[in-house]
């Protein structure tokens, strides 16, 4: 079959540049996944699970929303999301990823500009794909560029809705975006300012509510639950007749079976625990606050230190694979990054400060670490 022999050629080519993906199951201290607060396996969790079962709540949807998949809990998680987010109202879809796809390729018209910073993520692309507005991006959160570029396009004659697209948190680069500016910009253009907190929830803001919580101006937001809240799926926050429109129009939700009932359960747990134990963002804000203490010990670059990932660029695809692996065999679950996640000639290890491990093990981590970087130079 020639599709089989091109596709093995391809993957050969994939693993000759150090660049060919296998999956691993889960091994050593968790320094690579999202689950920043640590509920993923917690008892808090699995209690909410339990209770939620106990009171008949389906595992299953067995449907599309909009046939017989919407469940009361769906409902009241959207009601509870929107109350806590700060929003009109919420939209509860099966993953980030999705809910992503949904925004952009559903509320921007063709006489519309999607205006996004150069490193939005792969999900906001995949919905710009199937946009019929015009697309131009921006240097990364350069708030100059983004200023000029929504300038020229108005005075190209552009007269329609700019909907500027951001994330708080960078999943690569873990660097913040500059979310006042942003908001003053959106003010300056009368754009929607659309902002990706699936990095930022459940670790920064209040009560772990987002960076983009409060901010003034139009806004529109995504919270993914598989992240600092533990369990799974998309929560896309904003005005009402925005989320009406994603119910009648985008097809991401409407052709999609409906989250598991049980899902939204334990979403709504989650989102609970935040509202009530401030411990949680607070244990997060000291853990990631002792890991910019033992980087800046062994010589990692300030410019790296802004949230709870941290990237170690290595630039070359094998030596972060082989680092990567070091680590890993050393009983530290660190993973190498490689294009195309992100650019070429970046390859980089990315750390994740979890709430699956303690500050006795950052420090291990970082020891390591610094082993590594001495036998490597």
């Amino acid at each position: 079959m020639k599709a089989a022999a091109r596709l093995e050629s391809m993957l050969d080519t994939l693993q000759a540049r150090h660049r060919r993906r296998v999956l691993t199951p889960a091994s050593g201290l968790d320094f690579a996944s999202n689950d920043y607060l640590g509920l993923a396996g917690s008892q808090l969790l699995q209690e909410a699970a339990q209770e939620a079962l106990a009171r008949g709540v389906p595992v299953g949807s067995g449907g599309s929303r909009l046939l017989r998949g919407n469940h009361t809990e769906h409902e009241a998680l959207e009601a509870e999301a929107a109350a806590f987010f700060g929003a009109e109202a919420a939209l509860f879809m099966g993953g980030g990823f999705q809910a992503n796809q949904a925004i952009f390729a559903t509320l921007p018209a063709a006489e519309d500009l999607v205006l996004y910073d150069a490193l939005v993520h792969a999900s906001a692309h995949e919905g710009m794909r199937s946009c019929r507005a015009d697309l131009r991006s921006f240097r990364h959160n350069d708030i100059e560029d983004a200023r000029e570029k929504a300038q020229e396009w108005r005075t190209e004659g552009g007269l329609g809705q700019i909907w500027i697209a951001v994330e708080s948190v960078y999943s690569m680069e873990g660097d913040l975006a500059p979310l006042a500016d942003l908001a003053g910009l959106a003010r300056e253009q009368d754009a929607v300012l659309v902002v990706d907190e699936a990095h930022a929830t459940g670790v920064f803001g209040p009560q772990g509510r987002g960076l983009a919580h409060d901010l003034d101006c139009h806004l529109l937001t995504l919270h993914t639950c598989g992240k600092g809240l533990g369990v799974a799926g998309g929560l896309i926050c904003g005005p009402k007749v925005m989320i009406d429109t994603l119910i009648n129009r985008a097809r991401p939700f409407i052709f999609a079976t409906a989250p598991s009932p049980l899902n939204a359960a334990l979403v709504r747990a989650a989102i609970r625990a935040l509202a009530t134990q401030t411990g949680l963002v607070d244990a997060a804000q000291q853990r990631i606050g002792h890991a910019h203490d033992a980087a800046r010990a062994i010589g990692i670059a300030e410019a790296a230190l802004n949230s709870q990932i941290i990237p170690i660029i290595l630039g070359d695809d094998a030596r972060t694979m082989t680092m990567a692996q070091g680590l890993q065999t050393q009983g530290f679950d660190v993973r190498g990054i490689r294009p195309p996640t992100v650019p070429r000639g970046t390859s980089r290890l990315r750390i994740s400060i979890t709430g699956n491990v303690d500050c006795a093990d950052i420090s291990s981590l970082f020891k390591a670490l610094a082993a590594h970087q001495s036998e490597a130079a």
